[in-house]
């Protein structure tokens, strides 16, 4: 197996042999090939290259005269800040102006560029951005190298400028040619050919077919593959590079199938390291924006360990005096000026303040991009919160003032090596909860500080989507797709170490909060509490709230976690009070003999207190936990047990809370009952029932309906018939079996036993059973198929207890009244306290006619004032004797009338 290497030097393995085919032309001259060997030499002499600059006359070669201008040992040397003279720029772009070599070696490509060109731009990279995170990471091997050898050998890092490992961005918007340079490692003329012409392993089209048809992408990485998408982006590209060992080369390429490889006599002597050009596109102008370089870097470079500088110019104003005898030329008369002399030569002592006026100018500096230090690195002791949370509000750009709920900070050695930082947000944002299954993890993945992806799905699982931070490894392999990195096994083994670590987070806020204390003493309860500070007083209760839903989440979906997450999971019950309680908690509390842990799910907690399902669980004071969201109900199907305590469902078949004595009596119950049950389920053969037993939960309610083990709970239907998209002729198939139980001491079901055993026919236990099982199914929490017959029995019922005749009608309903033939409404109305005008001649002077109709008549001016409203005449149609009766109507009628009607017939 050979050894390869990438850009900068860097050794890589390839699993066989990457070795360069180069062609080069022997000529050998023999006696009979002169001639042939003549007109090749011809050929090539006269071939005019468009970039060389050299001019083809009769076949002579001219060299053009060039004296190429020279820039600084190092771009970039000058340290932050620093300006240069204003021709630098003008010499630079000479120097960047693309121009193949004449004296140039020329190679072609090992791998078939124009094939690999194609999957680059359509397959391996989403976006054409992606070509600066490769170039700066390749330029970051190269300064971590050049560090490494530097410990064995210190001459290699002297005093100087070559001391000072970074990296150098710069753009010649004129040349549209984009510069990266370090001063790494190097290359020689060697390390050019194998690294920049060697793109894929020998057999490169079966791998390139592997690629194309969807094969694995997890090898591509060690190919070098990495700088050629610096094509995306470009038309032509040079790599300046300079070893210490070795003289300085220039290698260039068109990515046309062919590259070349010359001594570099033209440009500056670089001291030690690469410089990359890169003549771009015409679609690729962006890439010349200053604003778009700044972007790329900070949002894939930012934590990188060496400094990154990009070249900008800022438009300046400088003060320039202006000259007197252009200040004439403005129009200053001459007038004006003997008279300013005269004033000057009364005021001997007062100096004559130069004109000045702004002159624009561009400076160029260059600025420091990476400037936010990697938290992660450092030792967590070492970090205080504030630096935590500064750090945390800078990675998500949440500049608001809460400060993250919770952050763990840990490195995990073994397979994958990586650090990471996660938070938990104070607040839970609204995304979260419009689409569960559609949510990307908010972890940022580095590979070697350089920013990989904010999205990878298998980075987290979607529970636990709300977590920020970052996690950057130095192991996983630097694919040239980093977006498919997600289809390394690797990644599951980093996964889940990151889950665990999340999950031993939250447990420590739950921990650390003296609420979550699991005693059976409460008023040690309360004495722990008063000796905690209250800083983490109810903070686990404030994470539940935001983020209970992902956590009963994570159970339904990891179920390789789901035992700590059921340690997580809070709930109200009925010795709970208003605080939440934990599953620990409940288990601390359990009776001596209790070996189930009891539980009911519903709407809500009062429902649920008053359900006759727990009548005989509270009486026996048993604790029974309160489940009211409709997610409760998926996450206790998959909940079967808690240290070693079995889960029971208070509203199923199979509730035990009876000892060896109470089995006994229920046996002899259910004996006595016999004839009766099977009565009773013969009558209700209709309705879905699967049988009839005698119960023993009941403590005061005659019956409940309840459903087996399997099948579904009332809540369970509610929820499901709830949902928008649900089939219910498929839900009605999916229903279970109902069982009526009833209670053999409660004097009805005592009574009703009674008339079935002397008459099963009779007709009033037909319907005292019948409302009986109606009834239970409502306390019960289902719901009836026919109301309307249900209203009906309970009408009866009425009759019965008011002493109604059964077969008693409904009045007929009389004629409305028409006020406009008939004022007997009014007439119905004694006025207390007012005095009447038995002559009609009088007319109400107290403004109180409406007080006295609240304050006298409340329940008859509901009803009449609202008549009023409604079919009242105008005022002056009104004809009667007593003034004091048709004020009232007036004042009632404005009250009750429209908006629109308030400002008709203002006086009677």
């Amino acid at each position: 197996m050979d050894i390869t290497y990438d850009i900068h030097g860097n050794t890589r393995l390839a699993s066989a042999g990457i070795k360069l085919r180069c062609k080069l032309v022997k000529v050998v001259m023999t006696r009979f090939a002169a001639v042939t060997a003549l007109c090749a030499l011809l050929t090539i002499t006269s071939i005019q290259d468009p970039h060389a600059g050299v001019a083809a006359q009769d076949g002579v070669v001219v060299e053009p005269v060039s004296a190429f201008a020279k820039v600084e040992n190092r771009i970039g040397a000058v340290p932050l800040g620093s300006t240069t003279d204003a021709e630098l720029v003008a010499r630079e772009r000479d120097t960047l102006a693309p121009k193949e070599r004449r004296n140039g070696e020329s190679f072609e490509f090992q791998a078939e560029v124009s094939r690999l060109m194609d999957i680059i731009i359509n397959s391996l990279y989403s976006n054409k951005d992606i070509f600066l995170r490769e170039l700066v990471s390749n330029a970051s091997d190269a300064l971590d190298k050049i560090r490494f050898l530097s410990l064995m050998d210190k001459t290699l890092l002297s005093d100087g400028k070559d001391a000072e490992l970074d990296i150098h961005i710069k753009v010649d918007k004129k040349e549209n040619v984009l510069s990266i340079r370090d001063n790494g490692v190097g290359m020689t003329k060697e390390d050019l050919i194998k690294n920049l012409g060697t793109v894929a392993k020998s057999g490169t089209s079966s791998f390139l077919d592997q690629i194309q048809s969807g094969g694995d992408l997890n090898l591509i990485g060690q190919f070098g593959v990495g700088f050629y998408s610096v094509y995306l982006i470009a038309d032509y590209v040079e790599v300046i590079s300079k070893q210490d060992d070795d003289k300085q080369y220039i290698w260039e390429s068109s990515a046309d199938g062919s590259f070349s490889i010359s001594e570099d006599t033209e440009n500056e002597p670089l001291g030690r390291g690469t410089d990359i050009r890169i003549h771009l596109k015409e679609n690729a102008a962006e890439y010349a924006a200053e604003g778009k370089l700044r972007e790329l870097v900070q949002k894939y470079c930012q934590f990188i360990n060496f400094p990154i500088y990009l070249w900008v110019g800022k438009e300046i104003e400088d003060p320039v005096e202006e000259d007197k005898d252009t200040a004439i030329g403005k129009g200053t008369s001459a007038e004006n000026l003997e008279d300013k002399k005269e004033e000057t030569e009364d005021e001997p002592d007062r100096e004559e303040e130069p004109k000045t006026k702004p002159v624009k100018r561009t400076e160029w500096n260059w600025e420091y991009l990476n400037n936010m230090k990697a938290i992660w690195l450092r030792n967590p002791k070492d970090i205080t919160p504030e630096e935590y949370n500064s750090f945390y509000h800078s990675l998500t750009k949440d500049f608001s003032e809460d400060d993250p709920l919770a952050w763990t900070h840990f490195n995990a050695e073994g397979d994958v090596e990586f650090k990471a930082v996660l938070f938990i947000p104070s607040k839970a944002s609204q995304e979260l909860f419009d689409d569960y299954y559609t949510n990307t993890p908010q972890l940022k993945l580095y590979i070697r500080r350089i920013f990989t992806s904010d999205g990878i799905d298998e980075l987290l699982p979607k529970y636990l989507a709300f977590l920020k931070g970052i996690v950057d490894s130095d192991t996983l392999p630097i694919n040239v797709s980093r977006e498919m990195l997600q289809q390394l096994s690797s990644l599951k083994t980093l996964k889940k170490k990151v889950v665990r670590k999340a999950l031993d987070m939250i447990k420590r806020i739950m921990d650390d909060d003296p609420d979550e204390i699991i005693s059976e003493d409460e008023d040690g309860l309360e004495d722990n509490e008063e000796e905690q500070t209250n800083e983490k007083k109810g903070k686990y209760a404030v994470f539940w709230k935001e983020y209970g839903n992902f956590i009963k989440m994570g159970v339904l979906d990891d179920s390789a976690n789901r035992k700590r997450l059921a340690k997580l999971i809070r709930f109200q019950s009925s010795k709970s009070g208003e605080k939440l309680a934990s599953f620990d908690q409940y288990v601390a509390r359990m009776k001596p003999d209790q070996s189930h842990i009891y539980f009911m799910t519903g709407q809500d907690k009062n429902q649920l207190k008053n359900s006759p399902l727990l009548e005989k669980l509270l009486k026996n004071e048993y604790e029974v936990i309160y489940f009211v969201d409709p997610l409760d109900e998926y996450v206790m199907q998959h909940l079967t047990e808690y240290e070693d305590k079995v889960f029971q469902d208070a509203s199923k078949d199979s509730l035990k809370i009876l000892g060896k004595e109470g089995k006994v009596k229920m046996k002899k119950a259910a004996k006595m009952y016999k004839k009766l049950t099977r009565w009773w389920k013969d009558l209700l053969a209709g309705e879905s029932i699967g049988f009839v037993k005698v119960s023993a939960r009941l403590a005061n309610t005659p019956a409940v309906v309840v459903t087996s083990r399997t099948g579904w709970s009332s809540n369970m239907e509610r929820v499901v018939l709830a949902q928008a998209l649900v089939d219910p002729s498929k839900v009605s198939q999916m229903k279970s079996k109902r069982i009526l139980e009833i209670n053999p001491r409660h004097p009805i079901i005592r009574m009703l036993l009674q008339k079935v055993t002397e008459d099963p026919a009779d007709e009033v236990a037909h319907r005292v059973a019948v409302l009986i099982y109606e009834t239970a199914l409502l306390e019960s929490g289902f719901t009836l198929n026919n109301a309307k017959t249900f209203a009906e029995q309970i009408h009866s019922l009425m009759k019965l207890v008011l002493d109604v005749d059964p077969n008693a009608q409904v009045e007929e309903e009389e004629d409305e009244v028409d006020l406009k033939d008939d004022d007997s409404e009014l007439n119905n109305f004694e006025l207390e306290g007012t005095g009447e005008n038995d002559n009609g001649a009088g007319n109400i002077s107290d403004p109180e006619p409406v007080n006295m109709l609240t304050e006298h008549f409340e329940d008859i001016e509901t009803r009449v004032a609202s008549d009023f409203g409604r079919n009242a005449p105008p005022s002056n149609d009104v004809v009667g004797e007593d003034d004091v009766k048709r004020q009232i109507f007036k004042e009632a009628s404005q009250i009750f009338k429209p908006d629109s009607e308030q400002s008709l017939n203002d006086e009677l």
